[in-house]
């Protein structure tokens, strides 16, 4: 029996005990170092101040930012889940304000060659978090690497962080034009929003997104849509040579303030339900499938 199959008997199972999913969200860019973690600890932090129950997935294995930004080494990673027999809480570490993390660490590099009983406990595993959290940020690694692409295009909702940077620009429409390209990739299943992070003011904003969207609907027949823009603040900066949260570290700051307005854009998303049919569990499972 072939992966493929092997996952289709797995999801068959697990839709039998359903459980209503978590919402999912990706972020992810073209290219380091324009804030993607920022984004997704910041955002994290503000949806749990909204009561939320949220957790992130840190799929960049190759930098593990979001340990760093919480100030927390975590004990287990995924890789002890599917090696070492260990169950899925154990592997979930805690952050401030109640924010829980799981590190992929290596593991998702060898996530191809999982036995029938890795897999089924690997997605029986990973359900488990439906039960656990309103929203699941899957941090990926940036650019258009294989584990990348595989996420984003297993995603239903996706947020795009990009810079003023015309590097940054370019970077982002070639990760576009590498998921649009993709057989399995159907653009009316996936919500694909831009944040534009480090810009000096709305209008530049607003302009960032523009030049992105323009090319996108001219060259790769495709629209996406503009979440919001993160003003450039020493804030930032300050708070991440502390190895702080600049929401936690200074929430009045403007750029706390512009993500708390992201959140609330994402928390009064009307097409919210329809997004959240799309659960954790199948993402694993196209990522797997996608892989094999």
């Amino acid at each position: 029996m072939d992966q493929a199959q092997q996952l289709r008997n797995v999801i068959k199972v697990r839709n039998q005990n359903y459980v209503t999913p978590a919402r999912v969200i990706t972020v992810t860019s073209g290219k380091g170092g324009v804030g993607k973690s920022n984004t997704s600890v910041n955002l994290a932090v503000w949806l749990s101040r909204a009561g939320k129950k949220v957790i992130i997935f840190d799929a960049d294995f190759g930098l593990a930012n979001v340990e760093v930004m919480f100030g927390v080494v975590p004990k287990f990673t995924l890789a002890d889940l599917i090696y070492e027999d260990r169950n899925i809480k154990e592997i979930i570490t805690s952050g401030p304000l109640g924010i829980d993390f799981i590190s992929a660490g290596s593991s998702i590099i060898g996530l191809n060659n999982l036995t029938y009983d890795q897999i089924r406990f690997l997605v029986q595993s990973i359900g488990e978090l439906n039960s656990l959290y309103d929203f699941i940020i899957i941090d990926t690694g940036a650019g258009i690497s294989d584990q990348v692409m595989e996420f984003v295009a297993a995603s239903p909702e996706v947020l795009l962080v990009t810079t003023p940077d015309p590097m940054s620009i370019t970077d982002s429409y070639s990760l576009l034009k590498a998921l649009f390209k993709r057989n399995d990739f159907v653009q009316e299943h996936t919500k694909i929003r831009v944040i534009s992070n480090k810009v000096a003011s709305r209008d530049d904003g607003n302009t960032v997104f523009n030049k992105l969207n323009s090319v996108v609907m001219q060259f790769l027949s495709g629209s996406l849509e503009y979440l919001g823009y993160i003003p450039s603040d020493s804030a930032v900066e300050k708070s991440v040579r502390q190895q702080q949260i600049v929401s936690i570290y200074e929430p009045s700051s403007k750029a706390s303030k512009a993500y708390e307005d992201i959140a609330s854009r994402v928390l009064n998303d009307e097409s919210a339900p329809l997004i959240g049919k799309r659960s954790i569990t199948q993402i694993f499972s196209s990522f797997l499938n996608r892989k094999q």
